[in-house]
């Protein structure tokens, strides 16, 4: 009876969705170009737009752009892309 509950358990979490395997994650991309104060703001809202990006926190100062997104809907690639396509080459920070 434990072998066959256990295996039907294990038949009912394959067909789980992808989505409930999805995590938060949380990334400091080093951005360049920003030079005056306004920068941060096209920075933030190029991160904002891409879909599954919850958070993002941008530093002049530090030339930084802290992102919270969910890794089921987007991925570093568009993140990069978002900022580099707003004039804002960015790379994960080391």
């Amino acid at each position: 009876m434990t072998k066959l509950l256990v295996l039907v358990a294990l038949g009912l979490s394959s067909l789980l969705p992808s989505a409930t395997l999805a995590a938060e994650r949380t990334i400091t991309l080093a951005v360049q170009n920003m030079g005056c104060a306004a920068c941060p703001f096209v920075v933030r809202k190029s991160l904002q737009a891409v879909p599954g990006v919850a958070n993002v926190a941008v530093s002049y100062e530090g030339k930084t752009a802290i992102v919270t997104y969910d890794d089921s809907k987007t991925d570093l690639n568009a993140l990069t892309s978002a900022t580099t396509n707003a004039g804002y080459p960015s790379a994960p920070k080391s």
